[in-house]
């Protein structure tokens, strides 16, 4: 059975990559974009070292990697050698910047170019997160780089002003931009080339602000889990390993370390990406195109003549299915039900406070408010999540048999030799709420969440306030 796990990797996490040719500046850059959003998908919330506690296990891998985190010291900025670069990340529900550095590379092409994530004179990570998303600015872009302004002049803060104009910026926007039309993308980020270099002296140009695709947001963090879990090194007695056929012609399967696939679920999109190790028969020229666009096919070793790093992946991403978005798609279709509901019935469920609609999936005695349009739905939580479940359900749109949301192709997965790990909104709402981040169980997490559901609102909420749940928890996370 596959194993699952719902994690946080630290803020500390450094990437390397080999450097196919130094002298090419163009794939520098290229490698360095990839390097640093890798690193900063990865940090899916400020580093927390008790929330590790329980996880903990002596000899695992992952402590490798956490000791290497723990012992990092203060970045040295009076180091002149050492280079830096930045990159925002733009979420839907707001935006973070992470400083990065590295020192020169020896010129060796087969050694790796080391990034770490710069860290203050309290040897904490320098990054900064600022809400709500770049998104809400899509009828006014021309404050764009204002809205910016806070994380660019606390990253500014912190390279050393003599390495201001060599020290590359890179502006990544996610879903949240996605969801605009193009038109309005474009507004946000004309404004940013335009306006940023008029007060920060970056290394950035127009090929510096983008909106990336969801297939490029779940490579990038397919990379980036496998590299910091060591999974594409050679492989010691004790991993567990897999059979990997590589498209190239009369090349026998090679056996290499199994790497993990990934479930990501942001404020508007979720991400999936796995690898299939074997080649893949479709049973029909309509399977084989569906099935070729969600396959990614790459190499990551040095020489493209080499296979060992040859890896085939299945990535997709799901606009609409993360927290926020799910929630509001759910809120609309609860509108709409219980208006043509009541116009059949002629009542008046949900228009009155003293007569609300009655909705599982809000905590017990909770009261809230839905406004669409002109429309005004009150709501009093029951905290039913068997039903709460049955209600979203359909929203996954499973049919013909599939398991994948709105019948989306999806590769093969042997069950029995998978590893999944499970970011960012599907760990808040394990740790944050649940206390219960780490190795996901089917089980416990069910009988958990239904017993926080039965639990009264004004019993969360003084929990809440007597600092029972996680220090990032809020009321809208209890919700």
């Amino acid at each position: 059975m596959a194993r699952i796990t719902l994690s946080c990797l630290p803020a500390s996490w450094y990437c390397s990559v080999s450097l196919l040719s130094l002298s090419c500046a163009t794939r520098h850059r290229l490698l360095l974009l990839l390097l640093l959003f890798i690193t900063s998908a990865l940090l899916l919330a400020t580093y927390q070292g008790q929330l590790w506690g329980s996880q903990r296990r002596p000899g695992g891998r992952v402590n490798k990697y956490l000791s290497i985190a723990e012992s990092m010291e203060a970045t040295d900025i009076r180091n002149s050698a050492l280079n830096y670069g930045i990159v925002v990340d733009c979420g839907s529900s707001g935006s973070r910047v992470f400083v990065y550095y590295w020192p020169p590379h020896n010129g060796n092409p087969h050694t790796l170019l080391d990034i770490r994530q710069m860290r203050d004179g309290d040897r904490k990570p320098v990054v900064k997160k600022i809400k709500p998303g770049i998104s809400t600015l899509a009828n006014t872009p021309t404050q764009a780089s204002d809205y910016l302004e806070p994380l660019l002049s606390f990253a500014a803060a912190h390279v050393p002003m003599g390495k201001h104009k060599e020290t590359p910026l890179y502006i990544l926007c996610t879903a949240g931009m996605r969801l605009l039309p193009d038109s309005q993308q474009a507004a946000i980020l004309d404004d940013l080339v335009n306006d940023v270099p008029l007060e920060f002296d970056f290394l950035f140009s127009r090929s510096h602000a983008e909106v990336i695709s969801g297939k490029q947001e779940g490579v990038y963090a397919w990379i980036g889990i496998n590299f910091v879990l060591g999974r594409f090194d050679h492989p010691d007695e004790e991993d567990a390993t897999v059979e990997v056929t590589t498209g190239s012609e009369n090349q026998p399967p090679i056996s290499r370390r199994r790497t993990v696939g990934i479930m990501d679920m942001g404020g508007a999109s979720l991400q999936i990406a796995y690898e299939v190790p074997s080649a893949i028969t479709f049973s029909s020229t309509q399977e084989e195109e569906a099935g070729k666009s969600v396959l990614a096919e790459f190499n990551l070793g040095c020489d493209v003549e080499q296979t060992q790093h040859v890896y085939r992946v299945y990535v997709t991403t799901f606009l609409g299915f993360g927290g926020n978005m799910a929630r509001q798609r759910y809120e609309d279709q609860l509108v709409n039900s219980t208006l043509a509901r009541n116009r059949y019935l002629t009542a008046e469920t949900g228009l009155r406070e003293d007569k609300p609609h009655l909705d599982p999936c809000l905590p017990v005695e909770m009261s809230d408010v839905i406004v669409r349009d002109n429309h005004t739905l009150h709501l009093r939580g029951q905290g039913d999540w068997s039903r709460c479940r049955e209600e979203v359900r359909p929203f996954l749109g499973l049919h013909n048999g599939t398991i994948s949301p709105q019948g989306v192709y999806q590769a093969p997965i042997n069950f029995s030799n998978s590893e999944f790990y499970g970011f960012s909104e599907f760990y808040y709402c394990m740790e944050d709420v649940l206390r219960m981040g780490g190795q996901y169980s089917s089980q416990k997490y069910s009988q958990a969440a239904k017993d926080y559901c039965s639990t009264k609102w004004s019993t969360l909420k003084q929990r809440l306030d007597n600092q029972l749940f996680s220090q990032q928890a809020d009321l809208s996370r209890l919700r």
